[in-house]
């Protein structure tokens, strides 16, 4: 367990003063820091015990944020450091897996425009005082605000600069009335047709045996689609395979992992997996059984399932997760900006967070970034 304190000395950055960072190699000591605090999904305990867990591959560095005047900790940021190419990055706790990253933060954190600079400030600071040498900040899929508070690191970019989105359904208290904005779709006949199936039923996984048992057909039935569209598949290697199992085992049973599936007497035909935490559920993992049953959209059927379930519980707040496939658009989704910052720490960086920043403004730009893209292709071939 290693834990070094950095306090902002004020000659360094005078306009961050009273603002401590530590940073923190292990994540349960850390969670014991600010164990109660605004988070999403991605930030639960459930989740981010089990990443640091299986991902033992890269370095954990948490920063704990505090005021050095009521030793208050006002936010916790989980990540990782990591070597590539010779560049010491530090980024969040995610390497694909998580749709969101955002810092941890207090209940009572009194977060105006001057604390969010502040802090922001305070991390970078104290990264490029480190006597690990870092080289590059990268901080990706912010959301502007995290349980109603202002995203302080969000500060150090220029919100929407991600080249992804979430997409948040809001269904509202009737849930006929949403169904009913779903016409397009035909939901209701393609129950009907599945009902004809024998012993037709839809579930949600309320044990771990049954949780491990709908993820392992999950992860064939995916491999084979990611097989058949000529993608790689890493979700089912053995790191990936341990957390969604160990996110499981921890969060079936109080409800923040939902795992559900459209089952009938030939096995399971599709599955869902996603992750439910205050009033918000995230779709994280569809799959299905194929073409044989497509004349009833299965993969669709059972999302819409699994949202009619979560209604029935009291949620209204639905977030199909990144990413602008179809079904998102046609189940009433709304596209969430999200925001990345890239900070050079070092000189070594500097080219790195130049490249990025500029691919940040060409998003801004679609004509000229499609003009660009073809120039690359065209210097590729």
């Amino acid at each position: 367990m290693t834990c070094l304190s950095v306090e902002q000395p004020d000659d360094l950055v005078s306009s961050t003063p009273g603002i401590a960072v530590d940073f923190v190699r292990d994540w349960r000591q850390a969670e014991s820091r600010l164990s109660a605090g605004h988070r999403t999904a991605f930030q639960h305990g459930y989740w981010l015990g089990a990443w640091y867990e299986a991902f033992g591959d890269v370095t954990p560095l948490i920063a704990v944020i505090s005021d050095v005047a009521t030793g208050k900790d006002i936010a916790v940021v989980p990540m990782i450091s990591h070597v590539r190419r010779g560049i010491r990055i530090v980024e969040f706790a995610d390497l694909g897996v998580s749709d969101i990253n955002a810092p941890i933060l207090a209940p009572d954190a009194a977060l105006d425009a001057a604390a969010t600079d502040a802090i922001g400030k305070a991390l970078v600071a104290s990264l490029r005082a480190s006597p690990d040498r870092f080289d590059l900040l990268r901080l990706k899929k912010m959301p502007a605000h995290v349980g109603g508070k202002p995203n302080p690191l969000v500060s150090l970019g220029r919100v929407g600069s991600c080249s992804l989105n979430g997409n948040l359904v809001l269904t509202g208290d009737d849930y006929e009335d949403y169904r009913a904005s779903l016409r397009r779709l035909q939901l209701p006949r393609c129950w009907r047709v599945f009902s004809r199936l024998g012993n037709a039923r839809f579930e949600i996984a309320t044990d771990v045996e049954r949780a491990g048992e709908i993820l392992d057909v999950m992860d064939i039935q995916q491999e084979e689609r990611m097989r058949q569209l000529g993608s790689p598949f890493v979700l089912n290697d053995d790191a990936h395979a341990r957390f969604y199992r160990e996110v499981a085992r921890q969060g079936v049973a109080d409800g923040y992992a939902v795992i559900s599936a459209l089952v009938c007497d030939k096995g399971i035909v599709a599955t869902t997996f996603g992750v439910r935490y205050g009033a918000t559920y995230v779709l994280l993992r569809i799959s299905h059984a194929g073409k044989t049953w497509a004349n009833f959209s299965p993969g669709l059927l059972a999302t819409e399932r699994t949202i009619a379930a979560l209604h029935a519980q009291g949620l209204r707040r639905f977030d199909l997760s990144i990413g602008n496939q179809d079904y998102k658009r046609r189940l009433g989704a709304e596209q969430v900006p999200l925001t990345d910052v890239s900070v050079a720490l070092s000189w070594r960086g500097m080219p790195y967070a130049w490249r990025d920043h500029a691919a940040q403004e060409l998003r801004r730009h679609p004509r000229l970034a499609a003009y660009a893209a073809r120039l690359m292709g065209r210097g590729a071939r």
